[in-house]
């Protein structure tokens, strides 16, 4: 292998690196946003009287299995 095909291929490798660690560093963040926003959902619901989250929850529940029996068909 020559020294030029030898250079083009560290580079390569160093740019496959860097966009690995740069996609990496993106997954955390977006997976550090959900994880505050499922808390921030969390408190909101914690802070409901017992009678208006048992209503929010049967709303939410309501409307996900309404979205999927209307993919199934």
């Amino acid at each position: 292998m020559s020294p030029s095909a030898r250079i083009i291929r560290a580079m390569l490798l160093v740019a496959a690196a860097a966009i690995l660690a740069v996609a990496a560093a993106q997954l955390r963040d977006k997976r550090q946003a959900a994880e505050l926003t499922v808390e921030d959902i969390h408190d909101q619901l914690d802070a409901l009287d017992p009678v208006t989250r048992a209503a929010v929850i049967a709303r939410l529940s309501s409307d996900e299995v309404k979205k999927v029996r209307d993919q199934h068909q």
